[in-house]
């Protein structure tokens, strides 16, 4: 295939390429070997196949190669810590138990040069980039195992120039009492593409509850780009929740790809709460018999904030169960894609794969793009899909309004009635607590990014309610 020339590259594929030629003597200082292999493999994708086009069939609809022309920053030295940039990563939910770790501008940020660290049950955490280096024997097992580098230009970016990310081990029994949170941060004035990596690994009958937390520090533009690459070794429980309040000039990119042994179990709970572009691409390999995968999804958008939400689960083994359950409010000129795809392997007989994508557009000119999508080669399985797109159901409104609820509060209440599905299934009482706070405040207009915690984790003195007499329903 002929390979472009550089005056066909856009500035931001050109700033990665660009990037990759002048730091590689960095970027290859004291890797691992699979991950200098790795790297090197996904710099030649990118450079061949360049950045996902409209072209592309899975991006045909989404707004993000337009921000191809911008000039990002994608080079920046870490930063030394610092009391007062540290109070950004505070983080509390009343009643919730978490231990924070923090990334910032793409690197991970630590108080007292606490890089990597064994905690007193024998799970580790830390720098993905310390830990390959103390742990090359797990780098050889797991890096790359899970994750396709080839899958796109921006998978293969990821791959060829992250900086740093969160690296988490659970040894084989180990079930962590404790949340592990991490908040990542953009803290910057000029425009800044970040690459981060993640790696987390699940050991046999092991048990984790880990937050995601993507925020912003201020209205800066930036672009986001996070791989993460999760492994379910055999009866492993791993709790996902994923929370994204971004600013408007800010695109997030986040792409994980979960591999699941025999009888492990995964939960995935998405709360998109602002930004400017947001697109989650969730990939499941069920590989062992009986894995179970519940992934669940709420997007909040207005103004032209876009949401984008891409899923693939591989029922690769017989006995093996997945449900998706995604659901979305776009207002004002907000736009959406939902694409869910499910395949069933010839041999991945007594299959239970169901997937339901359900959105409310409050005006004509928000738009959902909603594509379920099942791909079935057994004949022994149940199997369903289903989408809708519609408006608040006017007889509801009635009933409210004849009961005495203004018109705005029946507005709100039936949004929020429409959501709870899929807030219910978040186990936390805490954190399902502090969920339906927050989607309330958004739902109010009241929830937007601030100078400091963008997603408002500490519970307000005065829980939010609708002031709606109840007796009167």
């Amino acid at each position: 295939m002929m390979q472009k020339t550089e005056t066909a590259y856009k500035p931001l594929e050109s700033a990665l390429l660009g990037v990759f030629d002048q730091h590689k003597n960095v970027l290859f200082n004291g890797c691992h070997p699979k991950v200098e292999q790795a790297r090197k493999e996904a710099f030649e994708f990118l450079r061949e196949k360049g950045l996902p086009t409209r072209k592309d069939e899975k991006w045909k609809n989404s707004p993000f190669p337009k921000q191809y022309e911008e000039n990002y920053m994608i080079d920046v030295p870490a930063a030394s810590y610092d009391k007062n940039v540290n109070e950004i990563f505070h983080c509390e939910v009343h009643g919730f138990e978490a231990e924070t770790f923090s990334l910032l501008n793409g690197w991970y940020y630590s108080p007292e040069e606490k890089q990597i660290q064994t905690l007193e049950n024998g799970v580790v955490v830390g720098s993905i980039l310390k830990a390959q280096k103390a742990f090359p024997e797990i780098f050889d097992k797991y890096f790359g195992q899970t994750a396709n580098h080839q899958q796109d230009g921006f998978a293969a970016a990821n791959t060829a120039l992250y900086r740093d990310g969160i690296f988490i081990y659970v040894p084989d029994g180990v079930e962590v009492e404790n949340t592990l949170q991490l908040i990542k941060m953009i803290n910057r004035e000029e425009p800044l593409m970040v690459n981060s990596r993640n790696l987390i690994i699940l050991g046999k009958n092991s048990k984790l509850t880990f937050m995601h937390c993507d925020d912003s520090v201020n209205h800066f533009s930036s672009f986001i780009n996070t791989l993460t690459e999760v492994y379910l070794n055999e009866n492993a429980f791993f709790d996902l929740y994923k929370l994204q309040n971004i600013n408007d000039n800010t695109s997030l990119l986040n792409n994980t790809y979960f591999h699941q042994e025999a009888k492990s179990r995964l939960r995935v709970n998405v709360l998109s709460l602002n930004g400017g572009k947001i697109r989650n691409e969730l990939h499941v390999d069920l590989m062992g018999e009986y894995a179970e995968a519940d992934l669940n999804g709420v997007y909040l958008m207005d103004k032209q904030q876009h949401i984008d939400n891409q899923v693939f689960v591989n029922h690769a083994k017989p006995n093996c169960y997945s449900n998706e359950l995604f659901k979305g409010v776009l207002d004002e000129e907000a736009s959406g894609i939902f694409n869910g795809y499910i395949y069933v392997a010839r041999n991945a007989q007594q299959t239970n794969a169901f997937q339901r994508n359900n959105n409310i557009l409050m005006t004509p000119k928000a738009v959902i793009d909603t594509m379920p999508f099942l791909e079935i080669y057994a004949d022994d399985v149940k199997c369903s899909h289903g989408a809708t797109i519609g408006q608040l159901d006017d007889e509801a409104m009635f009933y409210l309004m004849q009961r005495g609820i203004s018109k705005a509060d029946a507005r709100l209440l039936l949004m929020y009635a429409f959501l709870a599905e899929v807030t219910t299934k978040v186990s936390i009482d805490a954190l399902r607590n502090n969920y339906e706070d927050m989607i309330k405040r958004r739902l109010r207009g009241e929830l937007s990014i601030c100078e400091r915690c963008v997603l408002h984790c500490s519970m307000p003195d005065k829980p939010v309610e609708f002031e709606i007499d109840m007796s009167k329903i």
